[in-house]
Order: structure tokens, then sequence, then C-alpha cells
């Protein structure tokens, strides 16, 4: 799909117009699609525009483990709200397993590497070989990782998968305003034990 896209173009012509528009259009590049939600602080957003664009959509969603009660909770309303086809993924490995053996590193620790892959990256692989997706939706926007802000609304990933974030240039003020026009919830306590901060990179975008 690489050869077909021309990037720079349609970053330029996208920038400004409706999430709504951007999806529209990348639907009729393939019927292999995914989106990806960690049922994170703004996921509401990005799926109730599915539900109203795409609703039968594989929904994946890399579940590390570490998720509080809040989010299990937030994951739990939405997918009954909008009739998520969900497809979760945990890890090979239960919680208990992987804390014996590496304890719970930090960023700064060698352990963290093989944490980061247990706990996220070997189930987003496993996501991908079963979905074999030519487009990826996500919810990344600028500003909220060196990474990310290099990014842009269309991006290709290292598999060559072209990356939709229609939500790119958005900011908080303007993901809140969306939650209130549609009554949506905000999960504000979402944490991602990759990640840790939130200006620092969860991996599965490394990819």
């Amino acid at each position: 799909m690489k050869a077909d896209i021309d990037l720079t173009y349609y970053n330029k012509q996208f920038r400004g117009i409706p999430p709504e528009e951007i999806i529209y259009w990348a639907l009729q590049l393939s019927e292999r699609r995914i989106v990806t939600t960690s049922f994170g602080k703004y996921s509401a957003v990005l799926l109730n525009t599915f539900q109203q664009t795409d609703p039968e959509i594989d929904v994946v969603w890399c579940d590390t483990g570490y998720n509080l009660p809040e989010t299990y909770e937030h994951a739990r309303y939405l997918t009954d709200r909008f009739s998520l086809k969900l497809n979760t993924y945990v890890p090979r490995e239960t919680k208990a397993y992987t804390e014996h053996r590496l304890g719970f590193p930090s960023a700064d620790q060698p352990e963290h590497a093989e944490f980061s892959d247990i706990v996220k990256l070997e189930p987003f692989r496993r996501a991908l070989a079963q979905h074999q997706p030519d487009i990826w939706f996500t919810n990344i926007r600028i500003r909220q990782t060196e990474l990310r802000s290099s990014k842009d609304i269309l991006s290709f990933s290292k598999e060559g998968i072209l990356k939709v974030s229609p939500f790119y240039y958005w900011t908080d003020q303007d993901l809140d305003e969306y939650l209130e026009a549609h009554d949506l919830p905000k999960n504000s306590t979402y944490f991602d034990p990759v990640k840790a901060l939130e200006t620092r990179e969860c991996g599965i975008h490394l990819q």
C-alpha cells in the first residue's frame, strides 16, 4: 500500500477536516482494518466515531493486566454502549510470574524492555498476525510524545500498515468538548505500566 498513498499530499489535504471524513476516506482503501484502544483517557472519542462510521470494525485491546479497576469498568461500559466487536489480547504469562522474574522495572532498568515485550508488544504482534490489517486506526495525537509529534494524520508502520490518526491535531480541550457534547465518559485514572509517564512512548507505536 505504501506505493499507492502520497502521505505528504494527503496529510496536507486532511489537516483541519472532520475526523469522520478522514475515516470514510480510509475505509474505502481496504476491508482489512482494525482500530486499537487502550480504553485510556479519551478512548470514548475514537470509539464513538466508529460506532457512527464503521460499527463492525475489529477493535483491538492489548490488556496488560495492570489496568486499574476504573479502566476495566470504562472498557465494559464502552463495549456495551457501542456493541464493540472487541478482540482482547493478554500476556502469555501471568502478572504474578512476570513480577516474580522481573519485578516491576522502571524505564531506566534493563529489565524494562523484556517487561514491555511481555505485557504489551508480544500481544500486539499476535493481534497483527491474526488480523493482518492494511489499515490501522489509532488515536495518537501531536504533542503526546516526541515520537508521536514526528508523525501525522497518516503514517506507515514498519510493516507497511497505513496508520490513520483522525484526531491527530485535536487538543485536550477539543476532546473534552467532544466528550461533553456526546455525553461520553473520560477515563482520567488510566495508567500504562509500560509508559508510566504520559510523555513516554508505550512501544506499540514504535512498531
